[in-house]
């Protein structure tokens, strides 16, 4: 690491309920220890820590880091894709925090997590993009699991705590699949969508759903996870087998891996991208290949091929 390249620390104070900004005064701590010339800076509202990313990244910041969960890190990231001058990295501070799952730190930082950070190993990473305008660094979700996003997210803006796996055993009695035309390496399927889930390197959702066990965040390649319609014994016995990862010996499920996929509806759907919702009806899915620097930790347990290490 060379202390003379400048970082700048991007919090997203309300990320993890307060968590992300809990995060500040270590952050600082590191910032004396290791005698870097660094700024630390906060998010105000959505959006921002993009705007805050592409103007640290204009002035010559080297490292540019977001302190705060996966959407954090998307707004932080998404500004940096193709700029090979410039390295990022998440320090863990919010709900979920798949980017660091795949680089190889935990959900929450302990001290050798801190020193490993620091001494910022970077790897190149693949970067997801969706319909030529969404990036994506852990993955996109369809069918079930949106909407359990959904209702959570609705019961957090409410004030209220909701258990995330009693969200999707109350979902799970009425929802209803849709329709789904999958195109891939010219192949067209036609499937009743239950869960479907496009992995750039996340393997597991919302910390317990091991979907996409064999993601790797460098190889080229999105791995998908297709569920097909299931009646509700069906349901409950995938949901069971999913956090051991052996739903994958189900009949119900496809499993695949492809740089480039095309999914069409016969409305607009609910998705997301990195844990934000958003509305569509048509997906272009693919991968640029070494889109992004990312700091990571050679000793965890990663999601890389170790091909393209830095020191």
């Amino acid at each position: 690491m060379d202390q003379k390249q400048k970082w700048v620390f991007i919090i997203n104070p309300v990320a993890g309920n307060g968590f992300g900004l809990s995060q500040t005064d270590k952050i600082k701590e590191m910032i004396k220890k290791y005698d870097l010339d660094a700024d630390v800076v906060y998010t105000e509202r959505r959006g921002h820590a993009s705007e805050l990313s592409k103007e640290y990244a204009r002035n010559g910041y080297k490292y540019i880091i977001a302190v705060g969960g996966d959407g954090t890190f998307n707004e932080v990231a998404a500004p940096l894709v193709f700029n090979k001058d410039v390295i990022t990295g998440q320090i863990s501070g919010g709900t979920a925090n798949g980017t660091n799952e795949i680089a190889g730190f935990p959900d929450r930082f302990h001290e050798k997590d801190w020193e490993s950070f620091f001494k910022a190993n970077v790897i190149s990473m693949d970067v997801g993009l969706c319909n030529e305008k969404i990036f994506f660094f852990t993955g996109v979700q369809f069918g079930l699991a949106v909407q359990v996003a959904q209702k959570f997210n609705e019961s957090r803006e409410a004030g209220e705590k909701q258990n995330y796996l009693w969200l999707v055993l109350k979902t799970i009695l009425f929802f209803k699949e849709k329709r789904m035309i999958v195109i891939s390496e010219g192949k067209r399927t036609e499937t009743d969508c239950f869960i479907n889930t496009v992995s750039n390197g996340a393997r597991t959702y919302a910390k317990s759903f091991l979907l996409t066990p064999t993601a790797i965040a460098n190889d080229g390649l999105l791995d998908i996870c297709s569920i097909m319609k299931l009646s509700l014994p069906q349901r409950i016995r995938i949901l069971l087998s999913v956090p051991k990862g052996t739903h994958l010996k189900d009949k119900k499920v496809q499993y695949y891996q492809t740089p480039k996929l095309s999914l069409e509806f016969p409305v607009k759907v609910p998705f997301h991208a990195d844990g934000e919702i958003f509305y569509a009806q048509h997906f272009e899915l693919s991968v640029i290949r070494n889109g992004l620097n990312l700091i990571y930790n050679p000793e965890g347990d990663h999601h890389f091929f170790n091909i393209r290490q830095e020191s």
